[in-house]
């Protein structure tokens, strides 16, 4: 099924919430969003909180109305809509999903930083398995789709109700937030992004590793559905006495 031509429909804002996110005018960029889930609405008001213009897009109008209103988010309307409407476009729909809406909007999406924060995963008889072979990424499936898009791996490593607190931090430090893209412009804005919510970007090379950041998410759900802590299975070298380097 094809999108259909952008449709945006006002949102009645919620009271500004003030912040030292919010200083830097310059910065602030227009984000569209495609979905209207979890992660969608978490992502969506913590770069509303930050100080960015964000618009929710979705199939369902009234889904998209709900999702805008939870994030404080300008506007809802379309996916096409959304896509439009970004410099950034956030693709937050279901992993096997994704590729397919990218191809349908490659038009709007052309020359836009993508951002793909699925994390392709099944539940498993050993605990959440992949749902790709573990080589090829939905990042570059994505890509593939929309050629022309400047596709970014990032935000899927964490857990939804993560983004929902205020420049995220854990024992004293930043969290960090770990992307991958083969495009240095797309990298630029989403480390602006990520700064702006009070965190600290983590380059982790071109795209072709976007699927070790999709492999990592879905063992650290595994450990985390285990009801163990994922971060103490990577404590830093640097943490044990007389550690060198080598």
């Amino acid at each position: 099924m094809c999108i259909g031509a952008p449709s945006v429909l006002p949102v009645t804002p919620r009271t500004p919430r003030t912040s030292r996110d919010t200083d830097d005018r310059s910065k602030h960029m227009r984000i569209g969003i495609l979905g209207t889930g979890a992660m969608a609405a978490a992502l969506g008001a913590a770069w509303v909180r930050a100080g960015h213009d964000v618009r929710v897009g979705g199939r369902d109008t009234e889904a998209a109305s709900r999702t805008a209103l939870l994030t404080g988010a300008s506007e809802y309307g379309s996916l096409a809509a959304a896509a439009a409407h970004g410099d950034v476009v956030l693709l937050a729909v279901p992993a096997g999903a994704a590729p397919q809406l990218a191809k349908e909007l490659a038009h709007l999406l052309a020359g836009r930083t993508v951002i793909d924060c699925t994390v392709p995963m099944v539940p498993g008889a050993d605990g959440p398995a992949l749902t790709t072979d573990g080589a090829t990424s939905v990042a570059r499936l994505i890509a593939d789709a929309a050629p022309g898009a400047h596709v970014v791996k990032a935000f899927g490593v964490c857990h939804e109700s993560i983004w929902t607190l205020n420049r995220p931090a854990f024992e004293g430090s930043p969290l960090a937030v770990p992307f991958c893209t083969d495009q240095p412009g797309a990298a630029t804005l989403v480390a602006e992004i990520i700064a702006s919510m009070g965190c600290t970007p983590l380059s982790c090379g071109g795209l072709d590793r976007a699927a070790l950041l999709e492999a990592t998410a879905v063992f650290a759900i595994g450990v985390w559905w285990s009801g163990a802590e994922a971060r103490f299975a990577f404590p830093a070298p640097a943490l044990a006495p007389g550690a060198v380097d080598d």
